[in-house]
């Protein structure tokens, strides 16, 4: 077993997990934006605690639906272009893509990380909760996605380690 196989099958177990995470944070928004209308609207009244929690629901929703995303290949790319380059400029603008998004996920992983570390003492206003935990979503979703362009970064260098 090769460390690419390795690295990967950790890639795609934490992708599993990143998408379980979305659907569940999707669920909790898809319940209280509604709650929140009916409640605001119908009733008259509305929990302060709802509007924040489908907020953090969101953070996270985006963090680990754009990991999922980046996984699959969702992302907006210009192929056609690409495509047309001789092999030898198809690698350098390749390797220059690679090169950048492995600089700025790595800044934004510690970006996250110093967030998280700076919010640890402060509660949210409504709920009460250590604002490092919405916060969280930064690094963790950046280190997926650093991990991931590292597998995918090295699968286009390396073709021949694929189907190992």
């Amino acid at each position: 077993m090769t460390f690419l196989s390795v690295f990967s099958k950790l890639n795609a177990n934490l992708v599993k997990a990143a998408s379980g995470m979305t659907a569940a944070a999707l669920a909790v928004i898809a319940v209280m934006i509604p709650y929140e209308v009916f409640g605001r609207y119908v009733l008259g009244y509305m929990p302060v605690w709802s509007s924040e929690a489908a907020t953090y629901a969101l953070v996270w929703a985006s963090m680990m639906g754009g990991a999922v995303g980046l996984r699959k290949g969702y992302q907006v790319s210009l192929n056609f272009v690409m495509n047309k380059l001789p092999r030898i400029p198809r690698l350098v603008v390749t390797g220059c893509m690679y090169a950048g998004m492995l600089v700025f996920l790595g800044l934004m992983t510690w970006f996250g990380i110093f967030q998280v570390i700076i919010n640890m003492h402060q509660r949210s206003t409504a709920i009460g909760i250590p604002m490092s935990l919405p916060y969280l979503a930064l690094p963790v979703g950046f280190l997926l996605m650093l991990m991931i362009t590292i597998e995918q970064c090295w699968m286009f260098f390396h073709p021949e380690s694929k189907g190992r």
